[in-house]
């Protein structure tokens, strides 16, 4: 039998056959984006705002220095990469609006969201005040924890660190630290949007912390459903990769393959001090147990 170089999974050999394996995935990230779109039109929780809060909330009322929709070869890698990220962004953004919805924190701008025209008023009883803007503006005042920009950014260039952290093996234990440089940069510009969001005075500092924590957190736990871990030997490729290359080496049907480059060992070993690794520790133990099985 021919063999068969297992280093090819493109869109037209396995497309077909990955989009039958994740159709539910699929189908509950649609849901998912309904789900958020439900929870951006229904009204946040109104929480008491006194006339003696106001000193917090006197904030101006400034546009957004980052925009909304700024915030960002392989078949199995290039559809479980996109996959993942767009979980981790979605699922981040129906909990962090939940969580909006739930609090009903206001906005460092909310006076001049309540009284757009500075005159404010208050309940002679209560203290409470009595706003006079509009609708719209006054119901986005009230979502200001978590930080939506904060957590979403967090999420996509969160999965997009661990991503890059596998592909460039940086816990390869060769002492590069440049790679460490360009896995920074991701996180540092999602740094950048959380600050910008207390600059803008759309959020108080606790609602970026706190939005950049679940954010991050969703998109680790997003990125190792679909991938293993970074420093893992076979950290380059998805799971569902190397256990279809793993399937096609039991079968007796592939070439040795190569799950990451090769390794520099002593002197040697090897031609010229370089040990070829030529399968990852799940093949080897598929190998090892088709040869004793014979």
């Amino acid at each position: 039998m021919a063999d068969i170089q297992l280093g090819c999974y493109t869109i037209k050999s396995h497309g077909a056959k990955v989009a039958r394996l994740h159709m539910y995935d699929w189908i509950i990230l649609l849901l998912l984006a309904v789900i958020d779109g439900l929870l951006n039109i229904i009204e946040p929780f109104h929480r008491f705002i006194g006339k003696d809060m106001m000193t917090d909330l006197r904030y101006p009322l400034k546009g957004n220095t980052v925009p909304f929709w700024a915030v960002p070869k392989n078949i199995y890698d290039l559809h479980h990469g996109i996959l993942g990220i767009l979980y981790s962004v979605l699922i981040t953004a129906v909990i962090t609006d939940a969580i909006k919805d739930g609090v009903g924190r206001p906005r460092p701008d909310f006076f001049w969201r309540c009284f757009p025209d500075g005159k404010d008023l208050y309940d002679n009883v209560t203290t409470g005040v009595l706003c006079h803007g509009e609708k719209s503006v006054i119901k986005e005042g009230h979502k200001s924890f978590p930080s939506g920009h904060s957590s979403w950014s967090f999420a996509g260039l969160g999965f997009l660190t661990w991503y890059l952290t596998g592909k460039i093996a940086v816990f390869d234990r060769k002492g590069h630290i440049a790679k460490l440089c360009i896995i920074v940069l991701p996180l540092l510009t999602a740094a950048l949007v959380a600050v910008s969001r207390v600059d803008d005075y759309w959020h108080h500092w606790q609602d970026v912390v706190a939005g950049a924590v679940l954010g991050l957190t969703v998109a680790s736990f997003c990125y190792l459903q679909f991938f293993p871990y970074p420093y893992d030997a076979d950290g380059l490729w998805p799971h569902a990769y190397t256990l279809q290359l793993a399937e096609a080496r039991n079968s007796g049907i592939a070439n040795s393959f190569s799950v990451r480059p090769p390794t520099e060992t002593e002197e040697g070993e090897g031609q010229g001090g370089i040990a070829l690794r030529d399968t990852s520790p799940i093949l080897d133990t598929m190998e090892s147990g088709r040869r004793y099985g014979n």
